[in-house]
């Protein structure tokens, strides 16, 4: 599983580093809105999946930079993460 993850990500940031890419030098016409919508899309998903794992990050030692994480890698980052524990107060 450890594997799937390293892959995963390394996978979303070649995706990243395209999109980069393609902001600072447009592609050919047919790539250049997908690649934007595509990761647009992406980008909007990993802000809610950042919203629905904020009690876990909130106990983490630098949570920032695990919500930037979530933001880039989503699921492929979060799923690592340790279970937060509620206490009942």
């Amino acid at each position: 599983m450890r594997l799937l993850g390293i892959v995963g990500k390394a996978a979303f940031l070649v995706f990243w580093l395209a999109v980069l890419a393609n902001l600072l030098e447009p592609f050919a016409y047919p790539f250049h809105p997908l690649i934007n919508g595509v990761a647009a899309a992406l980008l909007l998903l990993h802000f809610i999946e950042m919203l629905a794992t904020g009690a876990r990050l909130k106990s983490r030692p630098s949570p920032w930079l695990d919500r930037l994480q979530v933001l880039l890698f989503g699921v492929f980052h979060w799923h690592r993460l340790p279970v937060a524990i509620k206490t009942l107060n």
